[in-house]
C-alpha cells in the first residue's frame, strides 16, 4: 500500500483542472436552466409543479456533487439557480414579470435557496483511502 503523508485537501481530485473547470461551469449554466423553468414551471402547476421545480433543483445538486466528487459540484448548480432567480425577480420596464406575488412564488424562492444550502452541507465529501487513518487502529 502506499503511505503518502500529503494532507487529504492537498491532494488532487484526479481531474484535469480544465475538464473540472468545464464540468462546475456545465453544472452552472444546468443551474441557470433548471431556476428558469423551475420558474415557468411552480406557477403553472401548483402544487405540484413547485415540487417538481424544488425536486429538479434537488437532483441537479447532488447528482452534481457526485458526479464532481465534492462540494464544488452542488455549489456550483446552486450558484447558476441563485443568480437566475435573481435576475428573473427583476420586473421589466413593460411590466412583466416571471414570479406572481404569492405563496407558491415565496416558497419557490425560499425554499429553493434552503434546499441549495442543504445539498452544498451534506455533499459527500473525499475520504482518505488509508487504514491508518481510523482512530481506532
Amino acid at each position: 500500500m502506499k503511505n503518502d503523508r500529503t494532507p487529504m485537501l492537498a491532494q488532487p481530485l484526479g481531474l484535469p483542472s480544465f475538464t473540472r473547470f468545464a464540468l462546475l461551469f456545465g453544472l452552472f449554466v444546468l443551474g441557470a436552466v433548471v431556476a428558469a423553468a423551475g420558474a415557468l414551471i411552480q406557477g403553472a402547476w401548483f402544487p405540484g409543479g413547485l415540487m417538481l421545480a424544488l425536486a429538479g433543483e434537488i437532483g441537479l445538486c447532488l447528482g452534481g456533487a457526485l458526479i464532481a466528487r465534492g462540494r464544488a459540484g452542488a455549489v456550483a448548480p446552486a450558484g447558476g439557480w441563485m443568480l437566475a432567480v435573481i435576475l428573473l425577480t427583476a420586473s421589466r420596464p413593460e411590466g412583466d414579470f416571471v414570479f406572481a406575488s404569492d405563496g407558491g412564488s415565496y416558497v419557490f424562492l425560499l425554499g429553493g435557496m434552503a434546499t441549495a444550502v442543504m445539498c452544498a452541507t451534506l455533499a459527500p465529501t473525499r475520504q482518505p483511502n488509508d487504514d491508518d487513518v481510523r482512530l481506532g487502529k
